[in-house]
Formats: structure tokens, C-alpha cells, sequence
């Protein structure tokens, strides 16, 4: 289906006219109880138990009764211009296109390169997040990848950091991983430091975004950092901690220490093997009593999931899906897991990590980004900076170069 602006479906960029959501079951993530919401000017305007009429010619009505409606996602883990590459270029993966997000319930997106920082370059991810930013979505990414050196925009971390406005961090830096750079203490240290000090300098998140692979090190390296730095822990944020029992153990020890871990919600048609689903994962955090505010969950979209066997060669090969994500947050919901209890992994502790202050919740003032869902948890709307994206379960507007996203 085409957007509303012509063929290509790109966003105008005139101001978004008033909407006023009336009847929904409001989670901001905390539960509020059935109320309207107006957005005006791409925010948030007002959250009441009933909003005075406006007239027709100033506000668009919708009525949301029998809808949950729920902070956008936030997504701090996807590989907006494709992934893989490990066994030749033809297992290069294709980009992410705008309704490829969208679909998942995705308002915010954060951008990574992961193992090939030859072929594919900070530059081209910038390039990408604000082509995203341009069709309607807020984005960022990180400067770097799997390796070290790590490859930069303008030869420094802190400078990224400070001059280019959509790098918040470094990431994802392969730690306990074949593909990695088999990075020292000292290395893994020298990183951290240029990225929270630039992130001071620019008022931006400045973390390190760990890739953690299946090795036995694990999390050491991040232990030790934290026991000989100053630096806050904050700094580190591991993900696919999931990916076997083990780490997951180990993730849930770091948390005590104040850094936040990141679950992947792999897809479901993956052997699980020693890994836990993201669904399990978030289960078993909350049935242990870890902190709920400690954890976030990304899908690792466009990213290449392969299987290696003992010589490192590609046996099998997946890719990951942003969808899995809203996936997981609805079965949780067919679990008996209460929305308030989970939405948080996937909004306002992601927005509260990344210092997005204005995202992740609903609020008077916060951006304009939500999500309605129906009585089953799955995605009947999505609205991103105060736009409808997706409108009675069909996509309203698609990427400049997508042939259908219905």
C-alpha cells in the first residue's frame, strides 16, 4: 500500500495535524486506566480519563476502545543496512526497510554494523539512520563493529561521538566470540573510556553495546573492568545474554553491579539447543527476582544467525527478524505475564539506558510514539513522532523504495 504522500510512501515533513485517541487502555508503561490521548505537533499533549470534543477541522478522532495502547518499542539492536557476510558475499543480508519496523511495533531504532566492518561502514549506517529519521521513525546508531581498531566516521570514538549526531555509542564490540578481535583488558578499557567520556562531552548515552558470543571467557572481561576502572558500569551493556544458560547465569550476576544485559529474541523456529528464547529468558528473570529495570530485549533484525561448526565454518545460517520482538512481548502477555510488569524491557528501560528522555513512555511532553494493540497483544496501530504508520492493521506508509508493505 502506498503512503499517503505518493508512491514512494515517503513522511511529509509538514507538522502532523491533532490527534485525539479516545477510549484505549492506557500503559505508560505503568497501567492507567482507560483514557484519551491527544498528540499535537508530533508529542504528547495531554493524558486525561475523558479530553473535552475538539472540533472536526482542528482534530482527528479515533476511537480505541477495546485497544491496549503502549509506548513505541524501542529497538536497540538491528542491522539497518544488513548483516552476515561470514561465509562469502552472497550471505550478505539485504538492509531493513521501514516497514519492516514498523510491523514489529518499532518507533525507535538503534543501528549497528556487527561482523563486517570492511565491506560495510560506519559511514553507510549513518547514511541509513537518517534516511529512517527522514521517513518517519527516530533512529541512532553506534559507531564500530565486531572488531578493533574500532572502524570510526571521522578516525576517533569520542570525536563520533561529539560531531555526528546520531552516534550515541560504540557497538556491537564481539567479545568471548571466534569473530572477534580477542581484545585485551587494557583494549576493552581504552574503549570504554573514549566512549563515556564522549558521550559526557556530547550529552549523549556513551556505551560500550558488548556482542557476546558462545565463548567460555564469557563476561569475564567485563568483570574485571569494572573491578579496575572508575569507569560508571553503566558503560557496558552485553547482549545476547541468552544465547546459552551459562552466560545468562553470569548476566544476572553482573546486574548486582549495575550494569543492564540485553536478551535477543531470536526467531522461533531456531533450536533453541543450550539458548534460551527471549520469552523463557524474561520468565526466569522475573521468576529469580533479578531486577526488571536492569533488563532490555532487542531482535537483532537483518543480523546473519549462523551455527558454526568446531572449525568456525558456517553449518547453518539464519536471519533475525525486528518482528520477534513484538513477537516476545506477546507471549508473554498469552503467558499471564501482566503488560506493566514486561512492557518496560521493551520501552522505558531501553529509552532510560540510551538517555532518550522522551521515549519509552506516555506522557505529557514525551514524543508522540505508540502502539495500540488488540485483545490478542498483536499490533492494530502504530503511531511514530504523530503520524499513523499503521492504521487498522494495515501499513499506511512504506519506505521510499518498498514495492508493498501490506
Amino acid at each position: 500500500m502506498a503512503g499517503s504522500s505518493g508512491a514512494s510512501g515517503h513522511v511529509p515533513s509538514a507538522s502532523p495535524p491533532l490527534l485525539l485517541l479516545r477510549g484505549a487502555e492506557v500503559f505508560a508503561p505503568a497501567a492507567l486506566g482507560v483514557c484519551d490521548v491527544l498528540l499535537a505537533g508530533g508529542k504528547i499533549a495531554a493524558i486525561a480519563p475523558e479530553l473535552p470534543a475538539l472540533p472536526p477541522e482542528l482534530a482527528a478522532v479515533h476511537d480505541l476502545r477495546g485497544h491496549r495502547l503502549i509506548p513505541g518499542l524501542i529497538d536497540a539492536h538491528v542491522h539497518l543496512i544488513g548483516g552476515g557476510g561470514e561465509a562469502g558475499p552472497s550471505t550478505r543480508v539485504p538492509p531493513i526497510t521501514l516497514s519492516q519496523l514498523t510491523r514489529a511495533g518499532i518507533t525507535s531504532v538503534v543501528g549497528v554494523l556487527g561482523t563486517d566492518g570492511t565491506t560495510r561502514t560506519v559511514a553507510d549506517l549513518v547514511a541509513r539512520t537518517l534516511g529512517l529519521r527522514d521517513e518517519g521513525l527516530s533512529a541512532w546508531c553506534y559507531t564500530g563493529s565486531y572488531e578493533l581498531p574500532v572502524p570510526t566516521l571521522t578516525g576517533s570514538v569520542r570525536r563520533d561521538l561529539v560531531f555526528v549526531d546520531p552516534i550515541i555509542g560504540v557497538g556491537e564490540l564481539a567479545l568471548s566470540d571466534h569473530r572477534s578481535s580477542q581484545p585485551t583488558l587494557d583494549e576493552l578499557l581504552r574503549v570504554a573510556a573514549d566512549v563515556h567520556v564522549g558521550g559526557m562531552m556530547a550529552g549523549k548515552a556513551g556505551i560500550v553495546h558488548l556482542h557476546m558470543g558462545d565463548g567460555l571467557r564469557g563476561l569475564d572481561l567485563v568483570r574485571r573492568a569494572l573491578d579496575v576502572s572508575e569507569l560508571p558500569p553503566r558503560v557496558f551493556h552485553p547482549t545476547h545474554v541468552n544465547r546459552n544458560r551459562r552466560l545468562f547465569i553470569e548476566a544476572g550476576e553482573l546486574v548486582a553491579r549495575g550494569c543492564s544485559v540485553d536478551v535477543t529474541a531470536f526467531p522461533p523456529e531456531d533450536d533453541p539447543g543450550d539458548s534460551l528464547y527471549a520469552a523463557d529468558a524474561i520468565d526466569r528473570w522475573i521468576a529469580q527476582g533479578l531486577p526488571v529495570s536492569r533488563l532490555t530485549c532487542s531482535s537483532d533484525g537483518a543480523g546473519c544467525m549462523p551455527v558454526f561448526d568446531g572449525h568456525g565454518h558456517i553449518c547453518a545460517m539464519d536471519v533475525g527478524r525486528p518482528t520477534t520482538l513484538s513477537d516476545t512481548l506477546t507471549e508473554l502477555l498469552a503467558r499471564g505475564r501482566d503488560l506493566a510488569e514486561v512492557l518496560p524491557i521493551f520501552t522505558v528501560n531501553v529509552a532510560d539506558l540510551l538517555r532518550l528522555g522522551h521515549k519509552g513512555r506516555l506522557a505529557a511532553g514525551a514524543d508522540a510514539d505508540l502502539v495500540a494493540l488488540d485483545d490478542h497483544g498483536h499490533i492494530a496501530g502504530v503511531i511514530a513522532r504523530g503520524r499513523w504508520l499503521i492504521q487498522g492493521g494495515q501499513t499506511v506508509v512504506c519506505g521510499p523504495f518498498e514495492r508493498s508493505a501490506s
